[in-house]
This record gives structure tokens, C-alpha cells and sequence, in this order.
């Protein structure tokens, strides 16, 4: 099976946060969080969206 994306990721963790988990998203440039280089890298192996 394969990996979950960089935007899988994001949606999911968004949604924990607005359930109450008290996590926090990074701020751009800290430790850890996604570089440009990972939003373009992910942008190459994006699937089109189904309507």
C-alpha cells in the first residue's frame, strides 16, 4: 500500500484540530514543517480531482 500524501496529511490533521486534540499546525520555516520543495514535489504526483 502506499504512503498518504502531503495534502493527505494536512486535511487529516486539520480535522483532528477542529475535533479538539489540541494539536497545532507549524508555522512555514520551523522545524519540521513542509518546505516549498515538498508542496512542489507533491504538486508533480497530485491526481486529478473527480467531479
Amino acid at each position: 500500500m502506499a504512503k498518504r500524501g502531503l495534502y493527505s496529511n494536512i486535511h487529516a490533521k486539520r480535522k483532528r484540530i477542529k475535533a479538539g486534540s489540541g494539536e497545532k499546525m507549524r508555522k512555514p520555516g520551523s522545524k519540521g514543517a513542509p518546505t516549498n520543495k515538498a508542496f512542489k514535489q507533491s504538486a508533480k504526483t497530485a491526481k486529478k480531482r473527480k467531479r
